[in-house]
């Protein structure tokens, strides 16, 4: 028995040694990935770099343009996924049985559709939104391309989410005579809104990281948009095209990546904190 005990503590410290050790190599690799952006494209950060349009093919200027198109591109994305993918959760984790035919290949596709390449999806993007919806090369193409492929990262994890909430919660607003509805509203939705956000961020980061599918459907023009159904270039094909196509672009090409990491994070951060200290506990009080 002492024998076994002492095998029993080995392969806990090593499990405990390996799990230590990968968790410091995502953040090495994290932290090189920050240093080299930081020390080649630090100094090309600046106010008139982030409020300036590009000029001489990106070569000169900076990305307000890029931005603004970023960011319409992104909210017409996430107006399409959140609803829509947030339905689909709910219907699977409360409404049909986790082991129905339908529920069990609904979770199939999500899966294949989380797996499958950005490319696919922008082919499917220019045929069906920009060709036989006639959006053209714009926004609007763009982020409904974007929310499909958001969609099965997002619905899977807020399922995950709702699924989490414990038994004893619905239990508890069947006792206090709460409609069916009523307890998802205000007493498991409340309970699974951090999983949620955890969707909704997972759901953000690949639509700002997307190159492939965006260069088929939203365009590449790099001028201001003046309306949702104008071509816009989003910041990560701009970030392609100084490092791939133009000569003398990889200087606005670090300064960009580095500014599109920096949204990244402070995405993230706003996210967090509305999750754990504003948003979260409001609707746990109402």
């Amino acid at each position: 028995m002492p024998h076994e005990a002492t095998m029993s503590c080995g392969r806990d410290r090593a499990l405990w040694a390996a799990s230590q050790a990968a968790v410091w190599a995502v953040v090495l690799v994290f932290a090189l990935i920050l240093f080299d952006l930081l020390r080649h494209g630090l100094a090309g950060v600046s106010w008139s770099f982030l409020t300036e349009a590009p000029r001489s093919a990106g070569r000169e200027g900076g990305i307000g343009s890029i931005l603004v198109s970023t960011g319409l591109i992104l909210f017409v994305a996430l107006a399409a996924t959140i609803p829509l993918g947030l339905c689909a959760a709910i219907a699977m984790a409360e409404w049909l049985p986790s082991r129905a035919r339908f529920a069990r290949f609904a979770r199939m596709s999500l899966d294949v559709l989380s797996g499958m390449p950005s490319i696919v999806f922008g082919l499917f993007g220019n045929a069906f939104f920009s060709i036989y919806l006639g959006m053209g090369l714009s926004i609007w193409s763009g982020g409904l391309t974007l929310a499909c492929m958001a969609l099965p990262l997002f619905v899977r994890a807020a399922e995950e989410a709702l699924r989490a909430v414990p038994e004893s919660y619905r239990a508890g607003g069947d006792a206090l005579g709460m409609s069916r509805t009523r307890t998802l509203l205000r007493i498991v939705l409340p309970a699974a809104l951090p999983g949620i956000m955890a969707g909704i961020i997972l759901a953000i980061g690949r639509a700002l990281a997307e190159t492939a599918a965006l260069i088929f459907t939203s365009g590449y023009v790099g001028r201001m948009p003046g309306a949702l159904s104008d071509s816009g270039r989003a910041l990560s094909v701009h970030i392609y095209d100084l490092a791939m196509n133009v000569t003398g672009g990889a200087a606005n090409a670090y300064a960009s990546a580095l500014t599109l990491i920096v949204l990244l994070i402070l995405i993230n951060g706003v996210a967090v904190w509305l999750t754990h200290h504003g948003l979260y506990r409001r609707l746990i009080k109402t």
